[in-house]
C-alpha cells in the first residue's frame, strides 16, 4: 500500500505550467482531467462502472455541493449499490468555463466510494487553497469530473510509465505530489517533462528528483467521467 500520511491531495496543473504547442500530438481534469479547457474526459482503465453508476456518483457530487453551499450541512445518501460501497480512492475535479476551479481527492480509499466522492466534492468546492470557495451562484457553471483510482503500485523503472494511462505519485522524504493520468494528455508532455513538472510543481522538489535513488514513484490508473 502506498505510504501516504496526508489523507487529501491536490491535483491539477497550475495555470502557469505551459502546454505544448497546439500541434503537438496528444493521445490526463481534469487531466481532460487536469484543468485544461475543452478536453474530453478519458478513461485510463477499462470501464469498471456502468453508465448508471457513473451518473449516480456525479449526482451525489453535485447534490452534495449544492446542499453544503445552501445550508453548510453534509447531505446523507442511502446507497444500495454494492459497487459504490467498495473502498476506492477518488478525486473530484471542478472546472468552470474550461478552467480548473478545484481538485482534491484521496489516493487510497477510506470508506465507501460514494462517501469519498461526497466528501471530496465538498473539499474541492470549498477547501482547495489555490482558489476561493465556489459560490452557489456559480455552481450551474461548474463541470464536475470524477476520477476513480486503482491502488497505487511501486514503480522502480520510470521507463515503464505510460503517458495518458498512468497517474504518478512522487515521494521523497516528507514531500510528495501527484498528477492524474489526464495531465499528460492535456499537456502533451514527454515522460521526462511529466515527471520533472510533477517534482517541481506538486512536490516542491528539484526537477530531476525523480531520478534519485531515495525518491519513490508509484503509478495508478483512473476511470474518469464528467458531466456539466
Amino acid at each position: 500500500m502506498f505510504p501516504l500520511k496526508r489523507s487529501l491531495l491536490l491535483c491539477g496543473r497550475k495555470k502557469n505550467i505551459k502546454k505544448k504547442p497546439s500541434g503537438f500530438p496528444f493521445k490526463e481534469r481534469d487531466l481532460s482531467s487536469d484543468g485544461s479547457a475543452g478536453s474530453t474526459p478519458l478513461s485510463s482503465t477499462k470501464d469498471m462502472f456502468t453508465k448508471e453508476q457513473k451518473n449516480r456518483l456525479l449526482e451525489i457530487a453535485r447534490q452534495t455541493i449544492e446542499e453544503y453551499l445552501l445550508s453548510g450541512k453534509i447531505k446523507e445518501f442511502a446507497e444500495p449499490d454494492p459497487v459504490l460501497l467498495e473502498e476506492k480512492g477518488a478525486f473530484v475535479t471542478l472546472h468552470k468555463h474550461g478552467e480548473l476551479r478545484g481538485c482534491i481527492g484521496n489516493i487510497i480509499g477510506r470508506g465507501p466510494l460514494y462517501k469519498t466522492v461526497r466528501d471530496m466534492s465538498i473539499e474541492s468546492a470549498t477547501a482547495d487553497p489555490r482558489f476561493r470557495p465556489v459560490t452557489l451562484n456559480e455552481l450551474k457553471s461548474i463541470k464536475i469530473e470524477i476520477s476513480i483510482l486503482s491502488v497505487p503500485e511501486r514503480e522502480f523503472k520510470p521507463e515503464n510509465i505510460i503517458m495518458g494511462k498512468h497517474g504518478v505519485i512522487v515521494k521523497k522524504g516528507f514531500q510528495s505530489g501527484v498528477f492524474l493520468p489526464q495531465v499528460a494528455s492535456e499537456t502533451g508532455w514527454s515522460r521526462e517533462e511529466f515527471l520533472s513538472n510533477l517534482c517541481v510543481h506538486k512536490a516542491g522538489l528539484a526537477p530531476s528528483a525523480w531520478k534519485d535513488k531515495d525518491t519513490e514513484l508509484y503509478t495508478f490508473t483512473a476511470e474518469v467521467f464528467a458531466k456539466e
